[in-house]
This record gives C-alpha cells, sequence and structure tokens, in this order.
C-alpha cells in the first residue's frame, strides 16, 4: 500500500543502451518498478541493443524472467499510440493488453497522438470514441487499466482530458498522469488538473521541468519527451503527493527523466518527500 517510486525506461535512451542494460541498472540504483515502452515489428537500434524500447514480438515471459531475476516489477507499460488513428491504435493496444498481463502489470499507458491536419475536432471526437468503445471490452476481460496521459493538443486541457476518457464508458479508461506535460503545456493548472482526475489516475509520470525548459517552452508545446532530476524544477512534488495521497492513490510514480544521474537524485528526493508526507 501507499506510493511508491519507478523508472521510465527513457532514463537510459542518452546512454544508448538496451533494456536488458536498464533493468540491471534500475536495480543497483534501487528502483523496485520500472515502465517498459513497447513497439511493434523490428527496430534497428533496439535489436542491436543502443535503445531501451521492447519489441512485442518478444515473448513477454522472457521479459518477466529478467525483471524478476532483478526484483524488479513492470508498474506499467509506455504503449503510446494514436487514438486518433484507429487503424494503428485498436490491434496496437489490444496486443499491448495482452503483453501487459503476461508481463505482470494491469496498466497500459497512452495518449491521444498527433492529430492528422485534415482532421477537426469533433471528427478527433468521434475517431477516438471509437477506438476507445472497441479497445475498452478487451481491458476489462483481461482486468488492465488504460491510462490516458495529458500529452498532446486535447489532453493538456484538463476538461478535454477528462471527456476523452469518458468516450470508453468504462472503468478501466482513467489517467496516467504526467505532471510535466500538465505543467509545460499552459492549458491548465497542473495541481487543479490531478485534484480534479486523482480518483481516477492510475499511474503517474514523475516528470519534472527545469526552470529554463519552463521559460522556453511552456505554453509553446504540448508535452516533452523526458525532464530533469526530480527536485531540481518547478515541480511541487509535495503537494503532488498530498493530492494522491487524499484519493488515496496506491500506485507508482515512474520517473521519466534523461540520465542515469537524474534517475539516482530522483529516486532518493521523491522517496524523501513521500515519506515526509506520510505517503508511503
Amino acid at each position: 500500500m501507499g506510493i511508491k517510486v519507478g523508472i521510465n525506461m527513457e532514463y537510459v535512451r542518452s546512454a544508448d543502451k538496451s533494456f536488458a542494460w536498464g533493468v540491471e541498472k534500475a536495480a543497483q540504483i534501487g528502483y523496485k518498478y520500472i515502465e517498459p515502452m513497447v513497439h511493434w515489428g523490428r527496430e534497428l537500434l533496439s535489436e542491436a541493443g543502443y535503445f531501451h524500447s521492447v519489441s512485442m514480438l518478444e515473448d513477454p515471459f522472457e521479459i518477466k524472467e529478467l525483471m524478476d531475476r532483478n526484483g524488479i516489477k513492470a508498474s506499467g507499460l509506455s504503449a503510446h499510440c494514436p487514438l486518433m488513428r484507429p487503424e494503428i491504435s485498436v490491434e496496437y493496444l489490444k496486443q499491448a493488453i495482452r503483453w501487459a498481463v503476461e508481463v505482470g502489470t494491469d496498466i497500459c499507458n497512452t495518449d491521444e497522438g498527433v492529430k492528422p491536419a485534415w482532421m477537426d475536432e469533433e471528427t478527433a471526437f468521434q475517431v477516438m470514441r471509437y477506438t476507445l468503445r472497441t479497445v475498452a471490452p478487451v481491458a476489462e476481460r483481461h482486468k488492465v487499466k488504460i491510462g490516458i496521459e495529458p500529452h498532446q493538443i486535447f489532453t493538456v486541457c484538463t476538461e478535454k482530458l477528462i471527456k476523452i476518457a469518458n468516450l470508453a464508458e468504462s472503468p478501466n479508461v482513467g489517467f496516467n498522469y504526467d505532471c510535466g506535460n500538465a505543467y509545460i503545456g499552459g492549458k491548465s493548472d497542473p495541481y487543479e488538473m490531478l485534484e480534479a482526475i486523482a480518483s481516477r489516475t492510475f499511474h503517474v509520470h514523475a516528470k519534472d521541468i527545469s526552470i529554463e525548459q519552463s521559460e522556453d517552452e511552456r505554453g509553446k508545446v504540448t508535452g516533452t519527451a523526458v525532464g530533469c532530476a526530480c527536485g531540481d524544477g518547478v515541480i511541487d512534488w509535495a503537494r503532488i503527493i498530498r493530492i494522491l495521497k487524499n484519493v488515496g492513490f496506491d500506485g507508482v510514480l515512474s520517473v521519466e527523466c534523461g540520465t542515469i544521474e537524474q534517475a539516482e537524485k530522483s529516486l532518493k528526493y521523491l522517496n524523501d518527500v513521500i515519506k515526509k508526507e506520510g505517503a508511503a
């Protein structure tokens, strides 16, 4: 029970290392949870051992065995795909849901994806409704939760983020709250957003935003791949943790940072804040 800290595998991207290397390093740092990123087919850099993403053509039991050997569990899958592109996202999410169960997690995280230039907002919501209503029954059968993340033009606005999740008409569709994206999007107050969705939040991306990035990009972009070390940026982590604690959040803060050093610093910082707030 309580709030735990994990690491999104993006932290080894700058090191040009493999998924397996990243799992072992996460365990050495002291993490107990990781968030694998999955893809379809074969990807050159992953196959060569220079990138952290894992193909869903791999045997998920083999991935589970790797994590078990290192005392690591999956907090969720980073299964991002464009909900506005059902020709991609429907089958992708179905497979990610099945793969998640076998790798040992009950959470798949995604977002609405980049909107095609020809698509207006009304059409976008109709298409996303089709995608989510098609995928939600699969999630329900497998007891997997789909976490929609604030990351693109609609989801960085609190009202539209909630509207998208409600399209599914399913208790298995909720939120993967990304405080860094919510902040840098500049459309909604990030803390008010979390308060509005906290009771339906399954998973959290612990992404901090540096002062420099905030000054350069806030309100100009809708998301960012990784942030700085938690505690080095603009996010009020004590406030985030208090909001989650107040709704009984029993899940993982998955750190999204860019380097191994930032991962080390973030783990210590967040654990200290969680302990101080009595949320462990």
